[in-house]
């Protein structure tokens, strides 16, 4: 009985997807790594070479208001950028960056106040302990709950750090929304463990969403060559890079670690060959029904955008992978106040997603 109803399920979930298309509206000069929308057509937009932009969705405008001296080694740079959840009161942006730290990239969250289209006050919140001598998985997302900020920092190409405690690197780190460590992080009372880790054993997560509705947690990841994880975050759990992996060694047809371990927690889904996810949200349903609490997902490598379909318990029932035909490498969604989608690519080019409505006889 319990398969039948799987498979109507499956079913079911395959024919909510409706046709979409996507709509260019402007274009930038380099990588768009992260954008949020603050108004009901504006959106504050980052830039890995450093600039802070402003999107008007408008009048399909891209205009550029700071420039931050940012780390723009490799996968350095500017990363990731969210309005603050009292936007409307305190005028807040965080963002994450890489800073130089004798010559090595650092992961940094920071801060700052958008005024009238200029970013003023500008200010490190933790400037984390992930300096290496690579120029490699740096992360990095933002996302809030109700109380907290989340943002993600990659292995930073030195595997066995997702599992040493004593630095950030490879994990997801909570803050009090003031940038204060929270008292009931899992090791906050520990001597040997940073006290800012909330999760650990990841490899080079960019894609981090907090879901209000269900309060859960979602991140993405990339494996290595194959291996690439969605996964439910909980707290002081260890998501197993590089003991556990999925993925293959770069140098060899052999698996990184084992499949699974004990304490180790599994993804809800895994993607082999890679396609190098880099963005998720969950979709809030305002505009697109069919896609009401769908996992929409960015893709590097395979350049499509991935929408996965969850049942009651959040395994994966369906999956549609759209826009490949763009042959853009895609490296952020995200959602306006009505419901409307837009993505960025690391060709500048930012595109706004349409339901193609079937012509009736």
């Amino acid at each position: 009985m319990k398969k039948i109803i799987l498979f109507i399920m499956i079913i079911l979930a395959s024919n909510l997807f409706a046709s979409f298309k996507a709509s260019k509206i402007v274009e930038a000069k380099s990588i768009i790594w992260g954008m949020d929308f603050y108004d009901k057509s504006k959106a504050i937009v980052s830039l890995k070479n450093g600039f802070f932009a402003i999107l008007d969705t408008n009048s399909n405008t891209l205009k550029y208001i700071k420039k931050l001296d940012v780390y723009e080694k490799g996968q350095a740079g500017l990363l990731d950028v969210k309005t603050s959840l009292n936007f409307k009161n305190d005028n807040t942006i965080f963002f994450t960056y890489v800073k130089n730290i004798d010559n090595m990239g650092v992961t940094t969250l920071a801060k700052a106040k958008l005024v009238n289209e200029k970013l003023v006050n500008i200010e490190d919140i933790l400037v984390t302990k992930s300096a290496t001598n690579t120029t490699r998985h740096f992360g990095s997302r933002i996302t809030f709950d109700e109380h907290h900020i989340f943002f993600s920092v990659g292995d930073r190409g030195e595997r066995d750090n997702a599992q040493d405690l004593r630095n950030h690197a490879g994990s997801i780190i909570r803050l009090n929304l003031d940038g204060t460590v929270p008292k009931t992080n899992p090791f906050f009372n520990s001597k040997d463990r940073l006290k800012e880790i909330y999760s650990y054993g990841h490899r080079n997560p960019q894609g981090l969403f907090y879901d209000k509705n269900t309060k859960i947690l979602f991140s993405n990841e990339h494996g290595p060559r194959g291996g690439d994880e969605i996964n439910i975050i909980k707290k002081a759990q260890n998501y197993g890079w590089p003991k556990v992996s999925l993925g293959k060694e770069y140098w060899a047809p052999i698996s990184v670690g084992k499949t699974q371990e004990k304490g180790m927690i599994d993804p809800i889904k895994q993607y082999t060959p890679s396609i190098a996810p880099s963005s998720l949200i969950v979709y809030s349903g305002k505009k697109y029904k069919s896609l009401k609490g769908a996992l929409i997902s960015t893709a590097l490598k395979l350049t499509h955008i991935n929408i996965i379909k969850l049942d009651e318990n959040f395994n994966p029932i369906d999956e549609n992978r759209v826009f490949s035909e763009l042959k853009q490498r895609i490296r952020v969604v995200t959602e306006d106040i009505f419901g409307n989608i837009y993505f960025a690519t690391d060709s500048g080019k930012i595109y706004k997603i349409v339901e193609v409505k079937e012509k009736t006889l």
